[in-house]
C-alpha cells in the first residue's frame, strides 16, 4: 500500500468515528437522560403465620394438604374409612404419525401415567412401538399401564 492510500484510509476511519460519536451523543435517547435519583422506597411485609396462609388460601379455593401430617393421621385411624382416591380421566386422541413416546408423554400431562418415559419403554418390551392404532380411546389413572397399551395399540 502507498503511504497516501493508508493515510486517507486512516482519515476516512477517525472521521466515521467522530460523526458516529457525535450522533450517539447529541441525539435525544430516553435510555440515556440523566435523571435526578429518587430515593427507594421498599415495601415490607409482615411474614403470615401458618394459619393465616391457610385461612387466605382456602378463602381463594385452594385445597390444603399438609403432607407429613396426613399421613401420620392416616396411620393412626385405621379404623376410618380410607379417603376417596382422585382418578384423572382424559380423552386421548391419536393420530397419524404420533410416536408412542407422543403418547407416553400426552398421557403424563393429563395425570394418567406418572412417567411417559417408562410407558415407552413397556411399549418397546412388549414390541408394540409400530402397532399404534389413530383414534380416539378414554383412559383413565386407574388403568394400569398394560391396559392402556392394551386399548390404544394392536396386538
Amino acid at each position: 500500500m502507498r503511504p497516501n492510500t493508508l493515510r486517507s484510509f486512516a482519515s476516512g476511519l477517525l472521521v466515521a468515528a467522530t460523526v458516529t460519536g457525535g450522533v450517539y451523543l447529541f441525539t435525544d435517547q430516553p435510555e440515556a437522560k440523566t435523571t435526578t435519583a429518587k430515593p427507594e422506597t421498599k415495601t415490607v411485609k409482615e411474614q403470615m403465620t401458618d394459619d393465616e396462609m391457610i385461612q387466605h388460601l382456602t378463602s381463594k379455593g385452594f385445597a390444603i394438604h399438609k403432607g407429613d401430617e396426613e399421613k401420620q393421621e392416616a396411620e393412626k385411624a385405621d379404623d376410618q374409612p380410607a379417603k376417596e382416591k382422585i382418578v384423572y380421566k382424559t380423552v386421548l386422541t391419536v393420530s397419524d404419525g404420533m410416536t408412542s413416546i407422543d403418547v407416553g408423554n400426552a398421557l403424563e400431562k393429563a395425570n394418567i401415567i406418572k412417567d411417559g418415559l417408562d410407558f415407552y419403554k413397556r411399549v418397546e418390551k412388549r414390541k408394540l412401538e409400530n402397532n399404534l392404532r389413530p383414534g380416539t380411546f378414554e383412559v383413565e389413572s386407574g388403568m394400569t399401564t398394560d391396559e392402556i397399551i392394551d386399548k390404544v395399540f394392536k396386538k
